[in-house]
């Protein structure tokens, strides 16, 4: 092998050393790539749509209501969730004749197609968790079910911020507006 070779392949060798040493950094710190899994987030978000999930401002303050996040499922941390968090800590949460309640303020959740069926709660968020619930709440495991119950900070995995595929659905996520309004109504 001749020493213009032996560059060649040592130059190929370092390049993909370094990718995957970058590829690494931003999958772990910064944000990554995630499929979502069935219907439990219809009808904002559909089977096998893709979604970039950054990991960084939950590293500098807490999740809010209305965003969508991805955690660890309780149960078995290998497998990921897609929910919409409706409590943060302190919060009290509650379902009565198909409305959510926070702290005692029904949500206006026009973002949704049906009601929320069954009764629910109340429950308080604890300190260092959240309550979330699924878009498509009558098809959804979510904190209403003992097996997710309340999830934890450090399950949450970062925040569902955008959605590249299809291209046609391409947007960024954004909170609805009734959770603006409500952090507005509590301050």
């Amino acid at each position: 092998m001749t020493p213009a070779v032996k560059a060649q392949i040592l130059e190929y060798v370092e390049s993909f050393v370094t990718a995957a040493i970058l590829a690494a950094i931003i999958i772990i710190f910064i944000g990554q790539n995630f499929v979502v899994q069935g219907s439990s987030m219809e009808p904002n978000l559909h089977n096998r749509e893709r979604l970039f999930v950054e990991k960084i401002s939950y590293r500098f303050r807490q999740p809010k209501r209305g965003e969508v996040v991805v955690f660890k499922y309780p149960v078995l941390p290998k497998r990921k969730f897609i929910k919409r968090v409706v409590g943060v800590p302190g919060d009290e949460v509650k379902i009565r004749e198909n409305k959510v309640y926070v702290n005692g303020q029904r949500l206006d959740e026009g973002y949704l197609d049906s009601l929320t069926y069954g009764e629910f709660g109340p429950v308080y968020v604890p300190p260092g968790h959240i309550f979330v619930l699924g878009d498509n709440r009558n098809n959804s495991e979510d904190s209403r079910f003992p097996d997710v119950g309340f999830v934890p900070f450090g399950n949450v995995v970062g925040r569902a911020c955008f959605r590249w595929w299809p291209p046609t659905k391409m947007t960024v996520l954004k909170r609805p507006e009734t959770f603006l309004q409500f952090d507005k109504a509590a301050q």
